[in-house]
């Protein structure tokens, strides 16, 4: 059950789609659901099959107070069609942290999971915020990939230099909940605005 949220907060009546993916940044996405929910946000999850590997369905379902969605077909679904029904849910999608093959897949069009149908299915702006050993993010493939989706309107939040999971510091770190917040305001403020 989703708590209200007091008007005149930064996103009061907003509803933000996180979709979380296998990198082990994800073990920090409770705090970034804390914040927006604090703000006035719905946040609803999605987790893809290695995101289990950081961060856990209950732990998800306990900060955001939603469902946590990770199955294409699930038996209990409030929707008809789960991953149509989700791309239309939101005012943003949020895709925190987002891997290389997140990323990839997007840029190549393939939906073979939860995540990757809606995004391909939404209409909504998609905010993507990568995090990633160096070498990976760096690759002229991966950086090919992120230039195809801004190319196409797909909104980044960089990553940071900092410590990585194998010992290295490098480009690659998730931006800190603070950047993506503000982020995710910026968009959904220009969403809004007139043309």
């Amino acid at each position: 059950m989703s708590r209200q949220s007091p008007k005149g907060k930064k996103l009061s009546g907003k509803t933000v789609l996180q979709i979380l993916t296998g990198s082990i940044a994800a073990y920090k996405s409770p705090d970034l659901i804390k914040l927006m929910r604090n703000e006035g946000a719905r946040v609803v999850c999605v987790m893809t099959d290695c995101a289990n590997e950081f961060v856990t369905r209950t732990v998800l379902r306990t900060v955001s107070g939603e469902q946590v969605y990770q199955d294409m077909f699930p038996e209990e679904a409030p929707f008809g069609v789960l991953h149509t029904s989700l791309a239309e849910l939101p005012d943003l999608v949020l895709v925190a942290p987002a891997t290389a093959n997140f990323i990839a897949k997007l840029a190549s069009g393939i939906a073979d999971d939860l995540g990757s149908c809606l995004c391909l299915a939404t209409r909504k702006p998609i905010l993507i915020v990568p995090a990633m050993n160096d070498g990976m993010y760096t690759h002229p493939i991966t950086q090919k990939n992120i230039a195809q989706l801004k190319a196409i309107g797909y909104y980044f939040a960089d990553p940071v230099e900092g410590d990585l999971a194998c010992g290295r510091v490098g480009i690659g770190h998730i931006a800190s909940d603070k950047t993506i917040f503000e982020a995710v305001q910026d968009i959904l403020q220009r969403k809004n605005r007139p043309r």
